[in-house]
C-alpha cells in the first residue's frame, strides 16, 4: 500500500450519505491519494470506512482516528483485515487513545494510562502478523513516548493539531522507514480577522482537551496563548490562511520538516461546501 504525498482530512459527520459520496468523488477527482476521517458521535468508524471505500475507485481511506475504547483489538483487527480484503488493500487503521470526556463521559469506560493502553492494543492488533511486518496501522501520537511506541509497533504516526516544529521532532523519533502523516488545517481567507475567527471556532473544541493542551505547551505555547480562544500567534500556527501560494508554502514546511504525507483539512463557514471544494481544487498540486 502506498500512502501518497497529499491527502485530505475532513469531519464527515457533517455530511449525509449522498453528500459523503459526492465528497469522496471530489477528493478523488482532484488527485489526492488519501481521505482521512474522524470517529465522531455521528457515524461508527468501520461502517463509515466501508461507505467511503465503496464510493471511490483508488482512494486510500484512513481512520483518524478510531478510538481504541470503541472496540476491542480483535474486533478492530478483523475490521481492518476485512475492509482491505473487500476493497483492494485501501484502508489504513489510524488509532488513538481519545480523550477522557469521550471515554468516561460518553462511553462509560475507564480511561487508562495512554501509553500502556495503546501498547497493549497494538499487541492485539499485531497478533498473527508475519514476523517483522506490521499491518496498515498508525497511531495518533503527539508526545515523544507515544511516537516511539508508534515506531516500535506500527507503520507510523498520524499527529493532529501540530506545527512543522513538531513534525521535525516526530520524524526524528520515527525514523526514515515509517509513515508520518500530518494533519494541517487550512482556509483560503486573506482577511486576518475573518481567517482567525474561522480558526478560533474550529479550535474551540480542542482547547479544552488536556492531550492537545499539554502538547502545545511542550511545543512552546504558553497558557496565556491558549486562553480566551487562543492568541493570534497560536491560531496562525494551527490554521494556515491567506492566498493559495501562502497556504501552499505552509503545507510544504511540513514536508521539509520530514512529513511523508500531509493531510490538509479545509476549514470553512458552516455549510459552505463550495468553499471547501474550491480549496481542495486550489491546493491539490502542493
Amino acid at each position: 500500500m502506498k500512502l501518497g504525498r497529499l491527502g485530505v482530512w475532513y469531519g464527515t459527520d457533517k455530511l449525509d450519505g449522498s453528500q459523503l459520496r459526492d465528497f469522496v468523488r471530489t477528493v478523488e477527482k482532484n488527485g489526492y491519494s488519501t481521505l482521512w476521517y474522524p470517529e465522531s458521535r455521528g457515524y461508527e468508524s468501520m461502517s463509515l470506512a466501508a461507505t467511503l471505500l465503496s464510493s471511490s475507485d483508488k482512494l486510500v481511506i484512513g481512520s483518524s482516528i478510531a478510538n481504541i475504547y470503541a472496540r476491542d483489538s480483535f474486533t478492530a483487527q478483523r475490521a481492518m483485515l476485512s475492509l482491505n480484503k473487500l476493497y483492494g488493500d485501501r484502508f489504513i487503521l489510524g488509532l488513538g487513545v481519545s480523550h477522557i470526556p469521550m471515554v468516561e463521559g460518553l462511553r462509560g469506560h475507564r480511561y487508562d494510562k495512554p501509553l500502556a493502553a495503546m501498547g497493549a492494543y497494538l499487541d492485539g492488533i499485531n497478533k498473527g502478523a508475519p514476523a517483522g511486518e506490521f499491518p496498515p496501522v498508525m497511531v495518533a501520537a503527539l508526545g515523544p513516548k507515544m511516537l516511539a511506541l508508534s515506531a516500535a509497533k506500527s507503520r507510523g504516526a498520524v499527529p493532529y493539531n501540530v506545527t512543522p516544529q513538531h513534525t521535525a521532532k516526530a520524524a526524528a523519533i520515527l525514523g526514515p522507514s515509517k509513515w508520518l502523516a500530518v494533519e494541517q488545517k487550512v482556509t483560503l481567507e486573506t482577511d486576518p480577522a475573518k481567517a482567525r475567527a474561522i480558526g478560533r471556532k474550529e479550535l474551540s473544541r480542542y482547547l479544552v482537551l488536556p492531550n492537545y493542551r499539554n502538547n502545545w505547551l511542550r511545543e512552546g505555547f504558553t497558557e496565556a496563548e491558549l486562553a480566551d480562544g487562543g492568541s493570534d500567534r497560536f491560531i496562525d500556527a494551527m490554521v494556515l490562511w491567506g492566498d493559495v501560494d501562502t497556504v501552499k508554502r505552509g503545507l510544504r514546511e511540513h514536508f521539509a520538516a520530514g512529513a511523508t504525507h500531509v493531510c490538509l483539512q479545509p476549514v470553512h463557514a458552516d455549510g459552505d461546501f463550495a468553499a471547501r471544494d474550491r480549496m481542495l481544487a486550489a491546493l491539490a498540486d502542493t
